[in-house]
Parts: C-alpha cells; sequence; structure tokens
C-alpha cells in the first residue's frame, strides 16, 4: 500500500459519509471522494467519532482503525480506489491522443498514446489512489478547454470551460498555476488580429476582445467558487456541526505563522468566508510545508531542496527510449518546418496552452523546496508524449512521398515503441520503481532519490514472498519500514527498528543481533531523521557517550535488580529519552554502513534486504570509527565516511 492512499481512501470517505472535512483536505478534495466513492457506498466500518483521533483530526491513525482493526476487506478498499483512480490514467491518455491528433494526425495520436500508456511513471501514478494523476489530467483538461473556449464563442463551449477550470481547483492547489497560463493564453489571444466570438458576440477591435476575456474570466471564477463550495457541502466549517468538534491536525495559529503575504491573503478569505474553511485549510496547509521539506538526492541531504533535483529527476526517471523519439521526432519537425516559418508559427500558436503549461510548471518547480517526488513533475509529460506523434505523422508523409524512406522510418518508430514497450514490461510491476540507464537502473536507484520517487511503502507483500522463500528456520528479521502498511497484517513479523508510523504500536527496546535487516530505501537514507548527512566525529563521540550505557539500558529494559538503584539518581524518563536518542544514534550509524554495503536481496528495489553475520554487526556498531571508515571506504571509495 502507497503511503498517502490510507489517507486519501479514509478522508474521501469521511468526506462523502459524514461531510466533514477536517481530515486530509490538503490533497484535493476531488479525488479523494472520487477514489472513496465504493467505500461509501459500501458503508465501511469506521472507528467511533468519541476519540481523541477524531478530535485531534489524525488521519493515519483513523485510517490504521479502517484498514486494519475493524475487518473491512482492506484489498477491496485499495484496488477499488485504484481502479477509481484509473480514470484519470485512461482520460490523460485520451487527451494526449486528442492533442496529437490535432498536430500530427491519426498515425501521430496512435503513436503519442502509446508512449503515454507504456510510460512507468504513467503506470505507476494511475495504479496509486493518490492526487498525482487526478491533477495531471484537470491541468492538462484545463488549460486545453480555456483554449478552445477562447477561438469558440458558443456557450457550451465556456460553460465546458469554467466546469473544467472549478474541478481543477478541487483537484489538486497546485490548480493556481492555471491562473497564469490563462492570463498568458488570453493576452495572446487578444493581441491577435482575428476577432473573438462569445455569446452571440464579435469583438474586432483589440480592447473589445480584452473586455470579452475579461468578463469571460471573471464568469470563470464564479464557477469555480461554486464549485469548490459544492464540493465542501456549501458550508464554510470544515467540521459537520451535527458531530463531535475537535480541531485540525495542525492549528490555525501554526498553519499560518510565518507564511508572509500568502499567509495573510488566507486569513482575509477566512475573515469573510470568502471560501470554505477546509479549502483554505487545505491550501495553507500546502503553503506551509512547501517552505522546507526532509529531502535526498545523490547521497545530499537539505530541507530546502535543489534547482537541480527536478532535472535530474526527470533524467533518472525517464525512459530513454522516449528521450531518443522526442529527439528524433524534433528534427523532423524541425526539417520539415525549414522556409514554412507561417506554418510553423500557427502550430506553435494551436499547442500555446500545452507548451505554456509545461513552461510555467518548470519554472515554478526549480525554485521550488518541496524535493520529496518526481511525481511533482507529472503534469509536464503530456506534453512530451504528444510531440513523439510526429513520429508517426513523419512516418506517414515519408511513405508518401517515397515507400523505401517510409518503411526506414516506419521501422524506426516500431523499434522506439518497442523499447518503450520493453522498458514497461521489463519493470513490470514495480513501475514506481523505475529508472533509467543512466541512474544505473532500478538497482541503484536508492542511492540517488527516494521517497515518492522510489518507495511509497509499496512493497510489504513482496517482502512476504521473499521471507518464506529464504528466511532461515530461527532467523531474526529486524525490520524498518516507510510507509502506512501493516507488516502483522501480511503475516511479517519483525522487531521493529524506527519507522514511518508506529500507530498504535509500542515502540520496543531492542538490541541488533545477527539475522536478517529490512529496510526501506528512505529509511536507510535517513531523510527524515534528525540525523541526516555523513556520519561525523561529532555524532560518533554522541554515540560512544551512550553506548558505555548499553548495560543499564538493559537493566533499565528488564526491571531487574539494580533497577531502582539507577533512577535513584536519574529518572525513568530521563533513561528514556537517553534511550530514544542512542537508539536513533545506532541506527544511523548502522545505515551509513549498510548504505554502503551491496544488500544481498532488493524488494521491489525500495525495500533493502542484509543478512547481517555478528562479525559484520559488530564492526558496524561496536568497533571504533576508524574501522568502520576503512570498512566503508572498501565498499564505497575514500568519500563514503567523514569521521
Amino acid at each position: 500500500m502507497g503511503a498517502d492512499e490510507m489517507a486519501h481512501v479514509v478522508g474521501g470517505y469521511t468526506f462523502n459519509h459524514w461531510n466533514d472535512y477536517r481530515l486530509h483536505p490538503e490533497n484535493g478534495i476531488l479525488p479523494q471522494r472520487w477514489q472513496a466513492l465504493p467505500a461509501t457506498l459500501a458503508r465501511i466500518a469506521y472507528p467511533p467519532l468519541q476519540t481523541p483521533y477524531w478530535h485531534e483530526s489524525d488521519v493515519w491513525m483513523i485510517g490504521h482503525a479502517c484498514f486494519y482493526e475493524l475487518g473491512n476487506d482492506l484489498d477491496w478498499l485499495l484496488q477499488s480506489a485504484r481502479a477509481m483512480n484509473a480514470v484519470f490514467g485512461a482520460g490523460t491518455v485520451l487527451l494526449v491522443s486528442w492533442w496529437a491528433r490535432r498536430l500530427f494526425g491519426w498515425a501521430g495520436a496512435l503513436t503519442a498514446a502509446t508512449f503515454c500508456a507504456l510510460c512507468p511513471t504513467m503506470l505507476a501514478h494511475t495504479a496509486l489512489a493518490t492526487s498525482d494523476m487526478a491533477m495531471s489530467f484537470f491541468l492538462l483538461a484545463s488549460g486545453t478547454a480555456y483554449w478552445m473556449h477562447l477561438h469558440d464563442g458558443r456557450a457550451r463551449m465556456w460553460w465546458l470551460s469554467a466546469g473544467v477550470f472549478g474541478l481543477a481547483c478541487v483537484a489538486k492547489y497546485t490548480a493556481v498555476l492555471l491562473l497564469p497560463l490563462f492570463a498568458l493564453l488570453a493576452l495572446w489571444r487578444v493581441f491577435r488580429s482575428e476577432p473573438l466570438f462569445w455569446l452571440g458576440r464579435t469583438a474586432t477591435t483589440r480592447w473589445a476582445r480584452l473586455w470579452v476575456v475579461l468578463a469571460s474570466t471573471l464568469g470563470h471564477g464564479l464557477v469555480a467558487t461554486t464549485i469548490i463550495w459544492a464540493f465542501f457541502g456549501f458550508r464554510y466549517s470544515a467540521m459537520n456541526p451535527a458531530l463531535p468538534g475537535g480541531e485540525f491536525s495542525i492549528p490555525w495559529v501554526a498553519i499560518l505563522y510565518g507564511g508572509g503575504w500568502k499567509a495573510d491573503v488566507v486569513q482575509f478569505c477566512r475573515d469573510w468566508r470568502l471560501l470554505p474553511e477546509g479549502f483554505l485549510y487545505g491550501f495553507a496547509f500546502v503553503l506551509k510545508h512547501a517552505g522546507q521539506r526532509g529531502a535526498f538526492l545523490d547521497g545530499d541531504y537539505s530541507i530546502y531542496g535543489w534547482v537541480e533535483f527536478f532535472p535530474k529527476a526527470f533524467l533518472y526517471k525517464t525512459p530513454p527510449s522516449l528521450l531518443v523519439s522526442l529527439a528524433v521526432s524534433m528534427l523532423f519537425v524541425g526539417l520539415h518546418s525549414l522556409g514554412r516559418s507561417r506554418q510553423l508559427l500557427q502550430r506553435l500558436y494551436d499547442f500555446a496552452p500545452v507548451a505554456l503549461m509545461f513552461l510555467l510548471y518548470w519554472a515554478v518547480s526549480l525554485p521550488s523546496h518541496l524535493n520529496i517526488g518526481h511525481r511533482h513533475i507529472l503534469p509536464t509529460y503530456p506534453l512530451l508524449f504528444i510531440l513523439t506523434g510526429a513520429l508517426g505523422w513523419a512516418t506517414v508523409r515519408s511513405w508518401q512521398k517515397s515507400g523505401s524512406a517510409g518503411l526506414i522510418l516506419g521501422t524506426l518508430s516500431c523499434l522506439l515503441l518497442g523499447w518503450q514497450a520493453y522498458t514497461a514490461a521489463r519493470i513490470h510491476p514495480h513501475y514506481l520503481a523505475y529508472f533509467s540507464p543512466a541512474a544505473g537502473g532500478p538497482e541503484q536507484g536508492y542511492r540517488h532519490l527516494v521517497d515518492s520517487s522510489l518507495d511509497w511503502g509499496q512493497d510489504l507483500p513482496g517482502l512476504k514472498v521473499w521471507l518464506d522463500q529464504n528466511r532461515r528456520p530461527g532467523e531474526n528479521l529486524y525490520l524498518s519500514y516507510f510507509g502506512t502498511g501493516e507488516p502483522s497484517y501480511y503475516g511479517i513479523e519483525a522487531i521493529r527498528m524506527p519507522t514511518l508510523h508506529n500507530f498504535k504500536h509500542a515502540t520496543p527496546w531492542y538490541w541488533p543481533g545477527p539475522g536478517l535487516y529490512a529496510i526501506s530505501a528512505t529509511m536507510l537514507q535517513h531523510v527524515y531523521s534528525g540525523i541526516r548527512g555523513p556520519w561525523t566525529a561529532e555524532l560518533e563521540h554522541r554515540y560512544q557517550m551512550l553506548r558505555v550505557n548499553n548495560a543499564n539500558f538493559r537493566l533499565i529494559q528488564t526491571r531487574a535488580p539494580g533497577y531502582e538503584q539507577l533512577l535513584a539518581s536519574t529518572s525513568q524518563q530521563e533513561w528514556e529519552t537517553a534511550w530514544r536518542l542512542y537508539e536513533e544514534l545506532r541506527f544511523a550509524r548502522l545505515c551509513h554502513y549498510l548504505s554502503a554495503r551491496p544488500p544481498d536481496a532488493q524488494i521491489g528495489f525500495s525495500i533493502m534486504v542484509y543478512r547481517l553475520r555478528p562479525e559484520e554487526l559488530t564492526l558496524a556498531l561496536d568497533e571504533p570509527a576508524s574501522n568502520l571508515v576503512r570498512a566503508i571506504g572498501r565498499m564505497s571509495g575514500p568519500d563514503g565516511i567523514k569521521p
């Protein structure tokens, strides 16, 4: 199960069934409502509302109860939600095909649709109950509908454009990028010499066209506002007054603090109740968490991200077959455009909404501090798929002029399409873990990107299969898992090391021993730990200072004789605080060693499995740092660790 899927399904069910919007409004209410529709119709079991989790708007604890504690069919919940999300993926393929047919004819449409449908990134996010594919579809659909409306003055086209824009606004907050897109498209249309028709009126002068576009766009805003209110039940309060009350997971004061002018705009809308509270809170939540977030790239760590993050993610996660096809397509378009500048300009004009959205999206993504996943540039891929349609178009043109040239180009096109199909087949079913040869393939992906670019908690079932086939009798399993899945649900009994969510499980005081260590890529790279970056002399000193208390920690855990004497000088709470720091440092030291060591197995390329012998574990945790440095140096080079 993907790490965010639980929240999407349970949030959507809460919106649909309870008419309450306190849980997870930050990820788009439309996809969550849509994905949870089967669960809503089935009236799944839901935990009592008189709990602290409801009061605190804790979607993760409520989600854990719905998925694992109340007898609901987890597999059905997930598969039904994913099936609903597949509609957005199919819709994107159809829109790509429509655009490619408009530009390159039927051969271009078939080529572009095939590249789109066989892209590992598309396959990965179509099959997950999240909001990324929905946003990709609605950004493309809304830009297209608005551009069509600017050239077709019929009322039905205006209603289509306004309605799709409204739906985009409740699909994900990235829809805010449609505002500058609409402005650029409108200006481009206004400054064209062609008259503009709208609702039976013709605007021939530039000023007349400007006023028509302004009136139309204002109408779009009114329709979108109405749709937003409709999706939030035409009620300002996010919390249903007929249900037990509560507060948001992060209070309003904290979510707006330090937000600058953007937070002031949200506060203004709150004061005047211009939009529903749930919508405003979700938007403010996104702004708050976009400012800084733990991120990992090529062995480096940051909370503010890198300008090169998304270009590198694009290079690492895009199949070479698509990149080569794009280069060939652009070559043929360029050759065909020689001496036909007017025709080229017209094609660019026709393609304006897709091209401008691509440029806008990249302009916003490059300086973004939210560098947690390749999926955040998913809306830029439709442009690439559409452009590959030039391959089909060039093949047909060449065939019409010369059979031999058409045969050569047709063979090339088939080879590129076959390469794309082979890429998808080879990575099946681990589409999310696809990495191109430029990154060393999926086996090396965890050294470049983690989190939702690779590891979204999806491989617990695969781990269970591997354990059944490879675990030795009596062999201990130590598990550090990044995700919201419940290992015990899949029959995985393990000693739990630090994980993303513990839910109701008490974190054990455990002692590493020989056996199997299964560690999710995101946990291995310590993205969300308080200890990021290289293992420094300062960290080693802190670790060794705490390690001398090993015997005392065991005494505290077992409460053996001498336990009371320890508490006479140091309280239980102080010992527990020291243990948590020691555990964090110990796990970090182990991960620094393991990240340089090749894993013994990779589960779906996202969970690394290591079989550690006593002497190797001693080296990783107990021997002096100099020995550890030499061992890591032998595995990964002299810069593997900095003592």
